[in-house]
């Protein structure tokens, strides 16, 4: 690998297209693998992460790597297709160096690492090398007004603490930089990291963005990552779930250890997970959710386009009401029908909306087969279906999003693609 300085610094590596010889873009590069050891010496730089096509991330080793300049990365065009995630002994430069608190050899005071640089030895080995680092913040004067540290560049060998593994370094910076992401790119980028580094963001998380960034991963990682918390905060983010998908979570667990988790839930929340854990994965019942929007006849429209204002409403629930006599909550009284959305925003506000009742929509039984609930769900065009008992009681709601989890392959949120795989997994 050749380039012009030799040397390269991470966050302006971070964002670099990828081309191959012919000169094609085929990825941009999200973070750089490091091989950091216990034992000190200066961590070897062994790939990059680098996302690709449909927002997949994947390992390219730095031998696959034949030039590196200012805005592009130049490799032999062979890329392993398979999702990244980090081992055990390596370490993601941006997403875990970043914000590290080291010591300064010099003086003892303390510094947060800002950016480092990696440089190839004899044998075009890459090692960090240099560390661009600010001094901790100080205080001055009886106000106690504190101001930014120095900035230096110093020698990776001249700082101690580059190896520790403190759980609380850098996991509010993660978190902060994925404040304004969809839980589904949180969920991809723990999944990219070291189980251990993952098990602490996730401890750092509330337990409502938590529980959303669950619902975004497979259901491999959601038992991986679920076995790090202790047994009150995984309940405690169940809760949270929507109850289909903690009833898919808590349905491949050991029944012993789901049942230890129902006893530790709100006896409301976990009522209702155990009623969905009461049909198999591939029936209506087990695909919906029981927590649709719910309204009685007389509730005016204007109500009804407030209900699904709601933020944490899924788009395919907040498409349309379902409307019942009394009780509202599931299982509820007497089904009358659902009333869609669109057809509210053409009528006055303060109309009923059991009027507006669309009578072409059969409601699913809960045990239908998912065949059927998705060739109904496409004849009628529709995004969301109600379940209803044979009492002709509301049980819930099958989501478009649910049936296509169950429809496409389990991996569909790793983008595998076998036949493209040129290599074997990174490493």
């Amino acid at each position: 690998m050749s380039n012009g300085s030799e040397r390269v610094y991470v966050a302006r590596l971070a964002g670099t297209t990828v081309f191959d010889p012919l000169g094609d873009a085929v990825g941009r590069v999200r973070d750089v693998v490091l091989l950091v050891r216990r034992s000190g010496g200066a961590p070897t730089a062994v790939g990059l992460v680098v996302e690709v096509p449909g927002r997949r991330r994947v390992f390219m080793p730095l031998t696959r790597v034949t030039s590196i300049s200012p805005g592009q990365v130049i490799c032999t065009g062979v890329i392993n297709l398979r999702r990244f995630q980090a081992r055990q002994a390596e370490t993601l430069a941006l997403a875990e160096l970043f914000e590290r608190s080291v010591r300064l050899k010099s003086d003892g005071g303390t510094a947060l690492i800002e950016d480092l640089a990696i440089e190839p030895d004899r044998t075009r080995t890459w090692h960090v090398t240099k560390l661009y680092v600010r001094r901790a913040e100080r205080r001055k004067g009886v106000l106690g007004i504190s101001r930014r540290g120095e900035a230096l560049v110093v020698d990776v060998d001249q700082v101690t603490g580059l190896s520790t593994k403190d759980k609380n370094q850098g996991a509010a910076l993660v978190i902060e930089s994925f404040e304004d992401h969809k839980p589904a790119d949180l969920a991809a980028a723990l999944m990219e990291m070291s189980p251990a580094r993952a098990a602490e963001i996730a401890a750092a998380l509330d337990d409502e963005r938590l529980a959303d960034v669950f619902e975004e991963m497979p259901e491999e990682d959601q038992i991986t990552l679920l076995s790090t918390l202790r047994s009150e905060r995984a309940a405690d983010v169940l809760e949270a779930m929507e109850p289909d998908d903690a009833a898919d979570l808590l349905g491949d667990l050991p029944e012993t250890q789901a049942a230890a988790l129902l006893e530790l839930m709100e006896p409301e929340d976990a009522k209702n997970v155990e009623q969905l854990l009461g049909y198999e994965d591939d029936t209506a019942g087990g695909l919906m959710t029981t927590e649709p929007v719910i309204v009685g006849p007389e509730t005016s429209v204007a109500a009804c386009l407030a209900a699904v204002r709601r933020q944490e409403l899924p788009p395919a629930l907040a498409s349309m009401v379902f409307v019942v006599r009394p009780p509202n909550e599931t299982p509820t009284g007497r089904f009358i029908g659902l009333v869609h959305i669109q057809r509210l925003l053409r009528e006055p506000p303060h109309d009923a909306i059991g009027t507006y009742v669309d009578p072409a929509i059969a409601p699913l039984d809960p045990y239908d087969r998912l065949p059927e609930v998705a060739r109904r769900m496409a004849a009628y065009d529709i995004l969301a279906l109600p379940v209803v008992s044979s009492e002709k009681r509301l049980l819930g709601a099958v989501s478009i999003d649910d049936v296509l989890d169950h429809l496409l392959p389990s991996d569909w949120r790793d983008h595998l693609d076998d036949d493209e795989d040129t290599e074997a997994a990174h490493g």
